[in-house]
């Protein structure tokens, strides 16, 4: 790898302990040649496919994680509120409430230089929230005067919503912008304005034999009679790691490249099984 390009990996929800263990074998495999020099996941479904204790939080991290996305899931276990403000490098949407526990980005350092990440939640089906649109370009003009890396994860339902903030934001410079929440890979990995690699949604990182994640009986239940049914994290022999690694010119913030990500991975065996 140049010294002048930065590869960083990100990588989509991580769903119970399926994923925590999937991500644990796929970053342990890494050949030490092709290893990323950053990694960001999504985590705010990874204790039990909701949320994300303390616990596994520091699990997570003894994995080499550099930082820890989130959306509307981050708030499921309580015990958030005891350690979020400490976790630096765990950031929440930032266009949650001012006043609102832990913080909307942070700037974090690598070996060969600092890189800025964004968690954005969209609107779209997903509540209410704050606009993101100035909160955003305020963050990025910020991250700007440190470094020229900016990733944005932008955690939304409407495909539509994340293709316009994608086509958006790449016209004000960032790196990446990189949709996460459906859980369901795109097949739309490209690169705006011929500096800012964009996916629609990255996929999930959890059990593969599972309605992304969870358990099925009580998935099709919840369709068929209406009733809240308790969701569980699915069990499977199978995990699938999903998510996409990207290049950026580190004196510039362009992105180079994007590659999708999309693998079967059995934790009790040796290697990865299977690449899609």
């Amino acid at each position: 790898m140049r010294s002048d390009i930065i590869k960083i990996l990100f990588l989509g929800d991580i769903v119970g302990k399926p994923g925590r263990l999937a991500v644990q074998k796929f970053i342990a495999q890494i050949p030490q040649e092709q290893k990323p020099d950053f990694i960001i996941t999504n985590a705010e479904n990874a204790s039990h496919g909701f949320g994300l204790t303390q616990k596994n939080y520091n699990e997570l991290l003894s994995y080499g994680i550099n930082c820890f996305t989130s959306g509307n899931h981050i708030w499921d276990k309580r015990e958030i509120f005891q350690y979020i403000n400490e976790a630096d490098k765990l950031i929440r949407p930032i266009n949650y409430p001012i006043g609102t526990a832990g913080k909307g980005y942070g700037v974090f350092e690598t070996d060969k230089c600092k890189i800025g990440v964004i968690n954005v939640l969209g609107r779209t089906f997903m509540g209410l929230i704050d606009a993101p649109w100035q909160l955003l370009e305020q963050a990025i003009s910020e991250i700007k005067k440190e470094t020229p890396i900016i990733i944005i994860d932008i955690h939304a339902e409407a495909s539509a919503e994340k293709i316009c903030m994608g086509k958006y934001y790449a016209k004000l410079g960032v790196s990446a912008i990189l949709g996460t929440h459906t859980h369901v890979q795109t097949a739309d990995e490209q690169i705006y304005e011929n500096t800012c690699a964009y996916i629609t949604d990255a996929g999930f990182c959890g059990a593969f034999d599972s309605v992304i994640g969870m358990e099925y009986e009580a998935s099709v239940n919840r369709l068929i009679t209406a009733i809240p049914d308790r969701l569980d994290v699915a069990e499977s022999e199978l995990s699938q790691i999903n998510g996409v690694e990207i290049e950026v010119d580190i004196l510039t913030g362009q992105a180079l490249s994007i590659k999708r990500i999309n693998e079967r991975i059995n934790v009790n065996e040796e290697k990865v099984i299977m690449k899609g």
